[in-house]
């Protein structure tokens, strides 16, 4: 019943991303990405998104934001590195993709909510 339940919310995840999409949307550096991608796709209220460190190429955050996935995984008894690797990192990687093909995402499984006080990903430029 846990695969069934992680698999809708991976569906209904990739049908917003897709009507979100509908409105043609593209990046070209990574100051973009913080508005495009966290403040507008994923809808995280500024003060939720910690910059850790940006530069040209790349940007790191630290989201501490209400979680959708982390309140699934929390009502599912399930660990939220296998959540988010289901449910979220391929969303988020498609949307980037089409925001700019050469956007490259991670998320650091070792600083994830709830065994971190954040999650920590990292969104890069191939150059």
């Amino acid at each position: 019943m846990d695969r069934v339940l992680i698999y809708l919310a991976k569906i209904m995840f990739y049908i917003y991303a897709l009507i979100w999409l509908l409105k043609r949307r593209r990046v070209s550096n990574v100051d973009e990405v913080l508005d495009v991608f966290y403040l507008d796709f994923l809808r995280i209220k500024e003060g939720d998104v910690e910059v850790v460190r940006i530069s040209r190429y790349e940007v790191v955050t630290k989201c501490r934001n209400p979680c959708p996935i982390l309140t699934l995984a929390m009502k599912l008894r399930l660990d939220t590195k296998y959540v988010c690797r289901e449910v979220s990192e391929p969303v988020c990687r498609y949307v980037l993709r089409r925001l700019n093909p050469n956007l490259v995402f991670e998320r650091d499984y070792s600083n994830i909510r709830p065994y971190s006080d954040g999650c920590v990903e990292r969104i890069s430029i191939k150059v």
